[in-house]
């Protein structure tokens, strides 16, 4: 019986000892293979030239460098804001600017205009005529006019008398003109406008060019009968504008 005790602790000695054995060697040789990739690793870089601790340093300070990346990205979003929102506060300041200058230009002009209505003595007296003015319309072919007719006197009596406007220009090849009356309803059915003021008159209205025709410009021939008769005629290059000015308003 004591035998038997006796070869069985032995054997379970053995056994231990086996397992402690074995568990020893294959720690040894986890050690050996993480001291072979170790070695290896570094050897690998050194022979790349590449310094394994600054490797190393590298690989913990790329997030924080990445998160500065991100911040600092932010940071230039923002800028780029700014500077959009100052671009556009910039442009409006700019486009006042313009407004407020083109007012200026449409204020000296209609001073100037009812300055020679009233002041005369600084032009030649008698009828005249002011630049047409033609601006077009969205729909093709279609443009509105303004005809602006104006007595220069030191008494402004009742001027009457007529106004006859024609579009001349080319139809293909051949060179021809329209009574304003024919391509303008506000005109009037006659080829003729009829005038009646005492310092000026504005005709304004809306014409259609026919299919073809290529506008080069307008002849105007105004004309009094009282309180003195006088004729005023105008040749003007076909000249767009975006828009009518204040002046005979």
């Amino acid at each position: 019986m004591t035998s038997h005790r006796y070869h069985l602790m032995t054997t379970g000695y053995r056994q231990r000892r086996k397992r402690v054995f074995i568990l020893i060697l294959a720690l040894a040789g986890a050690l050996l293979l993480a001291l072979g990739f170790y070695l290896g690793q570094r050897a690998a870089y050194s022979g790349m030239g590449i310094d394994l601790d600054a490797y190393r340093a590298m690989q913990l300070e790329l997030p924080v460098a990445r998160e500065q990346q991100k911040v600092l990205a932010g940071e230039l979003q923002v800028q780029r804001i700014r500077n959009e929102v100052d671009r556009r506060a910039l442009e409006l300041v700019r486009q006042e600017l313009a407004a407020q200058k083109e007012r200026i230009a449409e204020l000296g002009e209609g001073l100037r205009f009812y300055t020679s209505l009233m002041a005369p003595q600084e032009i030649a007296n008698g009828l005249s005529l002011r630049d047409i003015e033609l601006v077009a319309r969205e729909e093709p072919r279609r443009y509105a006019y303004r005809i602006v007719v104006q007595q220069e006197a030191r008494k402004h009596e009742l001027l009457k008398g007529e106004l006859y406007a024609e579009v001349f220009g080319m139809l293909g090849e051949e060179q021809v003109s329209y009574p304003m009356a024919e391509l303008s309803v506000e005109f009037g059915d006659d080829d003729v406008h009829p005038l009646r003021f005492r310092y000026f008159q504005a005709i304004e209205g809306e014409l259609v060019l026919p299919a073809g025709f290529e506008p080069r410009g307008v002849s105007v021939v105004a004309n009094s009968s009282t309180p003195r008769k006088a004729e005023v005629r105008e040749r003007y290059p076909w000249q767009l504008q975006e828009r009518f000015t204040r002046v005979g308003k």
